[in-house]
């Protein structure tokens, strides 16, 4: 039985599921000739039988309109196990196993807010909240970390990513470690935006020089930063 989240439907049908506000984004790189042979790469692979991760590849999308976007948290690549990915950075479908970067961000949580450990990793509830979690490659084939990195979806992410910047309204942008930080260096955010960095989560990196990941206090900073501009408080609790 094929796990419930591997891709099964064309990037093209998808495309008109994404919110409408990112969708001319998407639309104007699918015309491309890089977007035409990224999509085309893509539903070959699925058509030869690969099993590709998630099966909804623009969740993020779908889910944090540009307009409604308060955070942005950018991750590298999809999980690349069965069941894994949801589409959202860092997040896991409901009834997986919390992965070891996730654990470490909820721990972070805890510390920084004193959340108690959600039993759920999805976190959908923040992206239906304003949070964009964005990986910079949105696919990936079951077992291999990075196997579509060199398929050219960096063009699109660092595009929406340059979108979220040239949006009016003040946004907080938490990038943990080199690989984000590196895009936002890319992008020159700078105000009304704010830069948080820390170490990836990575229990690699996570408690380590030069910026420990546990103990950045990202969340309650994006709070604070988000209410010192009339925004409101960033609600990071979670369901489950």
């Amino acid at each position: 039985m094929s796990p419930p989240n591997r891709l099964s439907r064309p990037l093209a049908e998808q495309v008109r599921e994404i919110h409408t506000d990112w969708r001319p984004l998407v639309e104007a790189f699918a015309a491309t000739a890089a977007g035409r042979a990224l999509f085309a790469a893509l539903d070959a692979r699925v058509q030869s039988g690969a099993p590709i991760f998630p099966g909804r590849v623009f969740r993020a999308l779908e889910t944090t309109a540009l307009a409604e976007t308060r955070v942005v948290i950018l991750g590298q690549d999809p999980y690349h196990g069965a069941g894994q990915a949801e589409g959202l950075a860092f997040s896991v479908a409901v009834g997986q196993r919390l992965p070891p970067s996730l654990r470490n961000i909820f721990e972070e949580c805890r510390r920084d807010l004193g959340l108690a450990m959600p039993s759920s990793g999805s976190l959908l509830t923040w992206a239906e909240r304003g949070v964009l979690l964005l990986n910079t490659t949105l696919t990936v084939e079951e077992g291999r970390p990075g196997s579509h990195s060199a398929l050219g979806w960096q063009t699109l992410t660092a595009s929406i990513v340059k979108a979220a910047c040239q949006h009016a309204a003040p946004k907080i942008f938490l990038f943990w470690g080199a690989h984000a930080q590196a895009v936002g260096a890319a992008t020159g955010i700078a105000e009304p935006h704010r830069v948080l960095v820390a170490n990836h989560p990575s229990p690699l990196s996570a408690r380590r020089p030069p910026l420990p990941f546990i103990g950045c206090g990202h969340f309650s900073e994006a709070s604070r930063l988000l209410q010192a501009v009339g925004a409101g408080p960033q609600d990071w609790t979670l369901v489950g």
